[in-house]
């Protein structure tokens, strides 16, 4: 009896792991994640490639600098790292040799952001992003709007989804490990709309015990972050509580988390989009006769 709950066990994991989804949703995923890198790296993030300047003592590499030989960001290595990890991106982009260049796109940003955040703080929105570089090559070829269903493209995709959701879970930990029960009950968003509010939240100033109930309502949302899991209307619906955290963040205090945006559309049935559907129906209308 043991023995079979336990087989049981293991396969309601392995299935959830492993799950059958099609392989056009990781085309998909593909092209708008390695698209990003090209707006992370030159539109929203520039600073980081303004470490080259910075004199070699400043570098206090992260964990994982510290534990391989990674070299002190100069200008050669920061330059040379940005124009690889653009290239190898490109690449990927094609949808060719999506191996190779996806696992330099991953090992290079990697290091990319090793040089953004040994200087200083580290931005949690990029875990997710991560595991996305990660495993995305590793399922090989991939077409637009291919519904054929695959595990190794579940595997990629559950993993993406379960950086989403761990960045949200263990975030509650780090508010309050660092923060302590203040972060809750202090005045955490207050701080943040005096210093960083925008015209719609600036009226929030007034507003002391809202924004205490609001804190209480993110660690909420936080820890309730799994039912993004839940399959049917449930895990839909529960899509849209982070997707309208995150626009009401930007719209009050101008913070956007948009590396993990990204990837949480990896929740979404992207397999439905084909570009080259979708052009061969324009194709199709505009060769269609005029009415009358």
């Amino acid at each position: 009896m043991i023995s079979e709950r336990s087989s049981s066990a293991r396969a309601s994991m392995a299935s959830w792991w492993f799950p059958l989804m099609p392989r056009g949703r990781v085309a998909t995923m593909r092209a708008i994640v390695y698209g990003f890198v090209f707006v992370d790296v030159l539109l929203t993030n520039p600073w980081v490639a303004g470490h080259a300047h910075l004199p070699g003592p400043l570098y206090e590499p992260l964990f994982i600098g510290r534990i391989l030989p990674l070299p002190v960001p100069t200008l050669a290595v920061v330059r040379g790292v940005e124009i690889a990890l653009l290239i190898s991106a490109a690449v990927a982009l094609t949808g060719r040799f999506v191996r190779v260049a996806g696992a330099a796109v991953f090992f290079l940003y990697l290091e990319w952001m090793v040089i953004a955040f040994s200087y200083g703080k580290v931005d949690h929105d990029r875990f997710a992003f991560l595991v996305a570089l990660a495993v995305l090559p590793t399922v090989g070829a991939a077409r637009w709007g291919d519904r054929t269903p695959d595990q190794a493209a579940g595997w990629a995709i559950r993993c993406i989804q379960v950086g989403v959701v761990a960045t949200y879970f263990l975030a509650v930990f780090a508010k309050l490990r660092f923060g302590g029960i203040e972060w809750v009950n202090g005045a955490t968003l207050m701080r943040a709309v005096i210093r960083r509010g925008t015209w719609l939240g600036e009226p929030l100033e007034d507003l002391p015990g809202l924004l205490v109930a609001t804190q209480y309502w993110i660690m909420i949302f936080e820890l309730a972050s799994p039912l993004l899991f839940v399959p049917g209307r449930i895990g839909r619906l529960w899509w849209w509580i982070p997707v309208v955290f995150h626009i009401v963040t930007f719209s009050t205090i101008g913070i956007i988390f948009l590396p993990h945006l990204v990837c949480l559309l990896s929740f979404r049935q992207l397999e439905r989009f084909d570009p080259r559907a979708l052009l061969d129906r324009v194709r199709a209308r505009a060769r269609a006769p005029a009415p009358g």
